[in-house]
């Protein structure tokens, strides 16, 4: 994987994005950090679609809810509490 500075893949973007085209994913990095991968969209893709569902797509979706029983209200039975000496 080449690696480029933020200055270079932001004043040769057109150049940048080429590689990453025809070369496979290119890191950026800042003040020699890495920092961030360009990738093509279709490798993109098959990272999100090999990905598990988030925590809030699982909440949200349909498979999430089960069904459970609720205690009815009232029913529930409480300690009793020992006076203090």
């Amino acid at each position: 994987m080449h690696t480029w500075p933020v200055q270079d893949a932001k004043a040769r973007f057109s150049e940048f994005l080429d590689a990453c085209l025809h070369e496979g994913p290119q890191m950026v990095t800042r003040r020699g950090t890495e920092a961030a991968v360009l990738i093509p969209v279709e490798e993109w893709r098959r990272l999100q679609s090999a990905a598990r569902p988030s925590l809030k797509q699982l909440l949200l979706s349909d498979a999430a809810r089960a069904d459970f029983e609720v205690p009815a209200r009232g029913k529930a039975t409480r300690r009793k509490v020992e006076p203090m000496l």
